[in-house]
């Protein structure tokens, strides 16, 4: 179940978000997403989207190993030049394993396995994130179209599943480095993410 919780001004250096915060209860389990908007998100329009989950180690640590704090960073600017969007930042750490999980992956990727083999062998999917909960945050905030930032298949058609028209998917490729291009690779070749390179 997401309850919204309410609603904040949120300044950065790309310009002035509106922060709403939800709170979801999962089997006793309690988890809180926010929806950073810019504009007005209800007019019918298609507006300019990223689902985003949350990665502590590239959104706050600056993690060169994943290319997520750049695409967070070249979403909120897109955004911005828009004058209209929105960013759900979704606590899925790790593609749904968790920090501590993340940590344990990112040690077997030190020995030499790519991204979904790490997951694997600590006995989780490739990819665990669940999509639907963008449904009701987006439902309570009037946006039933998206133009979505996104190279991930995944996310497309969760969106259509959830019935919010995709009415274009917008490439963010963004933090490409000598650290993450195995990671990148792997995205590309294993979990059908979409590159233009």
């Amino acid at each position: 179940m997401i309850s919204y919780i309410d609603t904040c001004k949120l300044p950065n250096r790309f310009g002035v978000f509106q922060m709403h915060g939800f709170s979801e209860t999962l089997n006793s389990q309690v988890k809180e997403h926010v929806v950073l908007t810019m504009g007005d998100v209800a007019d019918g329009e298609p507006v300019l989207a990223r689902i985003h989950s949350e990665c502590l180690t590239g959104d706050g640590l600056f993690s060169l190993r994943c290319d997520c704090g750049p695409q967070l960073e070249a979403a909120m600017a897109a955004i911005a030049d828009a004058g209209r969007g929105a960013i759900f930042y979704l606590r899925q750490e790790g593609r749904g394993i968790g920090l501590m999980n993340k940590i344990r992956a990112y040690h077997l990727q030190d020995d030499g396995a790519d991204t979904v083999e790490a997951n694997e062998a600590l006995g989780f999917g490739a990819d665990q994130r669940d999509y639907s909960i963008v449904q009701p945050m987006a439902s309570h905030l009037g946006i039933q179209k998206v133009r979505l930032l996104t190279n991930n298949p995944r996310k497309i058609k969760a969106m259509e599943t959830m019935g919010i028209d995709v009415a274009e998917r917008v490439a963010l490729e963004a933090g490409h480095n000598h650290h993450n291009e195995h990671y990148l690779a792997t995205k590309g070749s294993r979990l059908g993410h979409l590159f233009s390179g």
